[in-house]
């Protein structure tokens, strides 16, 4: 469809139709890593049945999940536990300048390789297939050290060492006139794409409500972040969190109950979901969790195929984008809802 790319990523709102799609540049073989795309990019399930059709697919991944299972291959890492490590992501979020560096608990076994030796290995591979040279990376230890003799804090790997639990560097400081790279030197916050972009947001029309549609928006719940988290016991125990909420009064105008079954239809898909009254969202917004969706066939996740649940995934539309980036659009969908009529118990105890 000739999307945008954003930050020389390529919006995965297009893989489908890039596998599916012949000619040249058709998507032929794929590597995944820690991934599981069929259950969080839009349309999942056109996703599932497109992997099917590839030539090879690769994937690093500790777990057979819904896309993994269509691998030809599936190279298992060693655990986190076996590794260095030095948080680079939730870093962003402190409130004081600290630096940790967590030791292994434990070194790797011989027949155990860490995702960066994987990715070594398969780069090696394709260089010498290719006939080119091939200079390995360091180990992640090394750039650590890099990293740090790069930085402004003096420290040294030597130094996080010998402080297991971490160091204190004190209060947070300004730094980020000294990392902007935007050709002014200044904070652009209104570089002419996005302009563009609120203009053309600004000429669609309000969102037509007389076919009765609503809105569907995601959630995340804090123990369900990701599908991966639903294979961990301590996780998933407890009352079941996968239900769609929804307004009291939209439940009223549909003759849907609180606790019933509904089937929500969307432009690409449809699923049948438990519902819960929550006065808490706005009137005409129904809202679902991200990550379900284990009952697909092939599956290996002790706790998770057991778990109830559709995936949000099976109703999100790739032709939903924010046409900026390429991205997927995967809040404010259109979706009707639907009550289900489900068994009901009559007084000679026989259904009916």
């Amino acid at each position: 469809r000739g999307l945008a790319e954003f930050a020389g990523e390529l919006p995965v709102a297009a893989l489908a139709e890039e596998i599916i799609t012949p000619g040249v540049g058709q998507v032929r073989a794929l590597v995944t890593s820690a991934g599981n795309p069929v259950l969080s990019t839009p349309n999942g399930s056109v996703l599932a049945g497109a992997l099917k059709n590839l030539d090879f697919m690769l994937s690093i991944d500790i777990y057979r999940n819904e896309t993994t299972r269509h691998a030809d291959l599936i190279l298992p890492p060693a655990s986190p536990l076996t590794q260095y490590h030095y948080d680079l992501i939730f870093n962003v979020f402190a409130v004081r300048r600290v630096a940790r560096l967590s030791r292994p608990m434990r070194l790797q076994t011989n027949s155990e390789r860490a995702d960066w030796e994987i990715f070594t290995a398969l780069a090696e591979a394709v260089s010498k297939g290719a006939g080119k040279p091939f200079n390995p990376p360091p180990d992640p230890l090394s750039m650590i050290a890099a990293g740090l003799a790069r930085g402004t804090s003096g420290l040294s790997v030597a130094d996080l060492l010998a402080a297991p639990h971490g160091l204190d560097l004190g209060p947070l400081r300004p730094n980020m006139l000294s990392r902007l790279e935007t050709p002014s030197g200044a904070i652009e916050c209104a570089p002419a794409l996005m302009l563009a972009e609120l203009e053309r947001l600004g000429r669609q029309p309000a969102p037509d409500v007389s076919d009765a549609s609503l809105r569907l928006i995601g959630r995340r719940e804090i123990r369900s972040n990701n599908s991966w988290m639903h294979n961990a016991q301590r996780l998933i125990k407890g009352k079941r969190r996968h239900q769609l909420w929804m307004h009291p009064s939209d439940m009223l105008a549909r003759q849907v109950v609180d606790g019933g079954r509904v089937r929500v239809r969307s432009r690409v898909g449809a699923i049948e979901i438990e519902v819960s009254a929550r006065d808490s969202l706005l009137p005409g917004v129904v809202c679902l969790p991200h990550g379900y969706g284990h009952h697909h066939t092939g599956v290996q996740l002790s706790l998770a195929s057991a778990l109830p649940g559709e995936s949000y995934n099976d109703l999100s539309d790739p032709l939903a984008l924010d046409e900026a980036s390429g991205n997927a659009a995967l809040n404010g969908l259109p979706v009707w809802v639907e009550a289900v009529a489900g068994l009901l118990r009559a007084s000679n105890g026989e259904s009916s």
